[in-house]
């Protein structure tokens, strides 16, 4: 029996007003947020959306204490749980924690502990305030996996967050953040580089909360997991609430020019072939009906002669599963897929969390042997050789990760970051300073470090990185999952214009089939290890004929 959430009717779990967040050593001691007003009730969904830096998360983790050691928090009113949060001490705020607003985090793979089980993770809450006894506390552990969605909790419960896939550790997240039956949740980009049906499952389990009384406050840029699920909506920019209003009236009737600029940015299959940080409403059409958008084109693809950069043929991958009942059953990752690449083209992979897109990426990256198949790379042989022998072709096949901070060595800077990549005995300095401008940033950028970046310039300089070594094929793993829509479709943007300018293959991951059906050429689709239907992104997606396209497509939600 899953712990019961209670509230009082009518009363408001959050009541901000005129809040104010700054620190003395950042921006001058100006404030970072400045002049918002929230409230959230029971049994009610509140979205905070925005760009990178706008205020949101920092707005977010204020109502739990957590903005900071030196964060100077004001407001006319800031009462959680109809008590004045203004006063609380520490004890107050750990108090409040996982029992009356539980949190979950973006990357659950960074904030669930590698060193404890996933049971242990979701009972520490229980442990923490003494709810229930051992014997209880187990039972509610496994109750509360169940409850999210966990198959099979009682072997998942004795896992570790590295042996799950991606939509199972979010979804353990969930449970560890709701395992005491809190009134408020909040979740922080709780679906990014979720696949779409483990979002509509993640989005299922938030939304059964609020149905049984819970508040909810989700962060998020992604504007169609908003419509889904929120009821009223604030648009952050700048520290500020730009628009504010039903989920209706500001995604369909946006009043400021900056969600305007948002909803014209996202894409779709309305805009293959165009810039997407062009996009823009046209003037009066808002007041007219459905918003109109323009957008500037790409510049046209070079004209190439077909040539295979990249062909697979039959690979297959499978494993011995470990763990608790487990212990040495086969497991097939990947059974006998099959497929080619033409230079200048841009191929898609898409897939639920687990379904062998990432074990095929592996492979074709030479990472993972397959035990089965071939790999074959400007038709020679890539699969099945030693390394010394593929160390010629290495250059020619370049990768852009989903986070580059995690790929970047921290302690190098900039330019040595894309040095790596440029052939010895030249000028690096002046080399790297020409890919920066041709990725948008200058030669101001080359004596920083990683963690200095934002996102999308990180994103950049990773496309920098990859272009330092002139290859003829990039793998693109979710490249642009954890940006907000603006610098999304810049990146977006700057890939279309490099890619039609200098005639390269890409091989495109990304669980989000807008930005697939905006940039591919053709797609493939996977599903429980095997390649089930592939072939040009428009047909595809307009006529599916494998029955897991179909539902796959149907859970995608229209924008």
């Amino acid at each position: 029996m899953s712990a019961r959430v209670e509230s009082e009717p009518g009363a408001p779990l959050v009541d901000v007003e005129d809040l104010r967040i700054s620190f003395a050593d950042v921006n001058h001691g100006a404030p970072l947020v400045r002049g918002l007003n929230l409230r959230i009730h029971p049994g009610e969904c509140v979205a905070l959306v925005g760009e990178s830096g706008s205020g949101k998360s920092l707005t977010a983790r204020s109502l739990l204490g957590l903005a900071g050691e030196h964060a100077q928090v004001q407001a006319r009113r800031l009462q959680i749980d109809g008590r004045d949060a203004l006063r609380f001490n520490l004890q107050d705020w750990r108090q409040l924690r996982g029992r009356f607003a539980g949190l979950v985090m973006q990357d659950a793979l960074v904030s669930l502990d590698p060193l404890r089980t996933i049971g242990q993770e979701t009972g520490e809450v229980l442990r923490t305030h003494r709810m229930l006894n051992d014997a209880a506390r187990g039972q509610q552990v496994l109750n509360t996996l169940r409850q999210v969605g966990i198959p099979d909790p009682q072997w998942r419960s004795t896992q570790f967050a590295h042996q799950l896939s991606g939509g199972l550790r979010q979804r353990a997240l969930i449970a560890a953040a709701i395992a005491a039956g809190p009134r408020l949740i909040i979740a922080d980009e709780p679906t990014t580089a979720l696949d779409v049906s483990v979002q509509r499952q993640v989005i299922a389990v938030l939304a059964e909360r609020v149905a049984q009384g819970a508040g909810l406050l989700i962060i998020s840029h992604d504007l169609n997991l908003v419509a889904q699920i929120a009821d009223r909506v604030h648009m952050m920019h700048n520290g500020e609430v730009v628009d504010s209003g039903s989920v209706q009236q500001v995604l369909t009737q946006p009043r400021h020019a900056y969600t305007r600029q948002l909803l014209a940015a996202s894409p779709g299959a309305a805009s293959r072939g165009t810039r997407l940080s062009s996009a823009r409403v046209r003037p009066g059409a808002r007041e007219q009906g459905p918003l109109v958008i323009e957008r500037d084109p790409l510049p046209p693809r070079l004209p190439a002669e077909p040539r295979e950069v990249l062909r697979v043929e039959g690979v297959g991958k499978s494993y011995r599963r470990r763990g608790f009942g487990r212990q040495g059953q086969a497991f097939t990752a990947l059974h006998s897929a099959s497929f080619t690449l033409n230079a200048g083209e841009v191929l898609g992979i898409v897939g639920e969390s687990g379904s062998g897109k990432t074990t095929c990426a592996n492979i074709v990256l030479g990472l993972l042997a397959p035990d089965s198949g071939s790999v074959h790379l400007l038709g020679q042989r890539w699969s099945h050789v030693p390394e010394a022998q593929r160390r010629p072709l290495r250059r020619q096949m370049q990768y852009i990760p989903q986070d580059p901070l995690s790929s970047f060595d921290p302690r190098y800077t900039v330019a040595q970051i894309i040095a790596e990549n440029l052939l010895p005995g030249g000028e690096h300095r002046q080399q790297a300073s020409a890919l920066l401008t041709q990725v948008g940033l200058n030669a101001d950028f080359l004596d920083r470090h990683p963690r200095s970046l934002s996102g999308g310039q990180r994103q950049r300089i990773a496309i920098a990185r990859a272009l330092a070594a002139e290859p003829a094929l990039i793998i693109c793993d979710e490249p642009v999952s954890a940006l907000d829509v603006y610098v999304q479709a810049q990146v977006l943007d700057l890939i279309g214009e490099l890619q039609a300018s200098r005639g390269i293959a890409l091989l495109f991951i990304s669980h989000d089939l807008d930005v697939i059906r905006h940039i591919c050429d053709r797609v493939l689709v996977f599903h429980q290890g095997q390649l089930v239907e592939q072939g040009p992104v428009g047909p595809l997606f307009e006529a599916p004929t494998h029955p897991y396209t179909r539902q796959l497509l149907s859970a995608h939600p229209a924008a």
